[in-house]
C-alpha cells in the first residue's frame, strides 16, 4: 500500500532541497569573488538583466528556457540546474537515512556547506575560510549536543571522538602538506583540504572521519588514474581534492557504520 504521507514528505524535502540549491548557486558564484550573497539581486552575467521570479524556478526555468537567458539568449551554465538537482537529491537521501531528526538537520547542514565547497574547489581550486568557519560553528553545536543526546551519527562513540578525529585526519593531512613543502618545495596538500576536515570530524567523529579519508583517497586516486589513462590530465596536473572529500563524507554519512561493520566482519 502506498504511503501518501511519506511520499508527500519526501516530495517536500526534495523541493526544499531544490530551492536551497538555488541559493547555493549564489554562494558558489559570489563568495570566491568576495561579493555579498544577499544583494544585489540575481542577474544575467552576460546582459546584466535582473532576473525575475519566473527565471529563478529551480531546474524548471532552465529547462523551459532551453538553457538560455530569457532576455539576451546567452547560454546559461549547466552548473545551476546541476547544483539544484544535487541539493534536492542530497536532502532526500539524508531524510531517507535519518528521517526528521537532529541527525537530519545537522547532516543537511554539513552537506550543504560541502556541496558549495565541491563546486567552488572544482572551479577555483580554493576552499574559502568563511565556509570552513561556518562548518566549524555547526560542528561545535553538534558536538555540544552529544552531551545531551546519545543516539547519534557517532553510533555510540565517546563524546571526545570528534576531537580524536580532528587530530587523526587533519593532523595526517597537515603532515603530508609539511612534508611536501620540505621535500618538494611546494604544497602537496592544500591547507583548505586540511581545514575542511575539522568540521567534518566534528560531525562524524573518529571512525567515520577516518573512513571518509580512506574513501577520499581511494576515489580520488582511482579518478586521477582514469584521467591520466584517458589523457585528460597529466601526471603533474593539479586535481581539486575537495570534491572527493565531499563524496567520501556523503558516503560515510549514509553508509559509514554499515561499511565499518562489514569490514570488521570480514576481518
Amino acid at each position: 500500500m502506498i504511503d501518501f504521507v511519506q511520499i508527500t514528505v519526501i516530495l517536500l524535502i526534495f523541493i526544499t532541497g531544490l530551492v536551497l540549491g538555488s541559493f547555493f548557486n549564489v554562494v558558489i558564484c559570489r563568495v570566491p569573488e568576495k561579493k555579498s550573497i544577499v544583494k544585489p539581486r540575481s542577474s544575467c552575467p552576460s546582459c546584466g538583466a535582473v532576473l525575475m521570479p519566473i527565471d529563478l524556478i529551480p531546474v524548471l526555468s532552465f529547462l523551459l528556457q532551453k538553457g538560455k537567458c530569457r532576455y539576451c539568449k546567452s547560454p546559461i551554465s549547466p552548473q545551476y540546474p546541476i547544483v539544484e538537482l544535487a541539493a534536492g537529491l542530497m536532502f532526500t537521501a539524508i531524510y531517507l537515512k535519518y528521517g526528521i531528526s537532529p541527525e537530519f538537520f545537522f547532516a543537511g547542514y554539513l552537506m550543504s556547506i560541502l556541496l558549495i565547497v565541491f563546486f567552488i574547489d572544482l572551479k577555483h581550486m580554493i576552499i574559502p575560510n568563511g565556509l570552513v568557519l561556518v562548518g566549524i560553528a555547526g560542528g561545535l553545536a553538534f558536538f555540544a549536543m552529544r552531551f545531551f543526546y546519545n543516539d547519534s551519527i557517532l553510533d555510540g562513540e565517546k563524546w571526545y571522538s570528534p576531537l580524536i578525529g580532528i587530530a587523526a585526519v587533519s593532523g595526517f593531512l597537515l603532515l603530508i602538506a609539511v612534508i611536501g613543502m620540505v621535500i618538494y618545495g611546494q604544497d602537496a596538500m592544500g591547507m583548505g583540504d586540511v581545514k575542511i576536515f575539522i568540521p567534518i570530524a566534528l560531525f562524524l567523529g573518529f571512525k567515520l572521519s577516518v573512513l571518509t579519508l580512506f574513501l577520499t583517497i581511494f576515489i580520488g586516486g582511482l579518478t586521477g588514474l582514469v584521467l591520466i589513462i584517458t589523457k585528460l590530465k597529466k601526471r603533474k596536473s593539479q586535481i581539486p581534492f575537495a570534491p572527493f572529500i565531499v563524496i567520501g563524507t556523503f558516503i560515510s554519512l549514509l553508509f559509514g557504520n554499515n561499511i565499518i561493520q562489514w569490514y570488521l566482519g570480514v576481518l
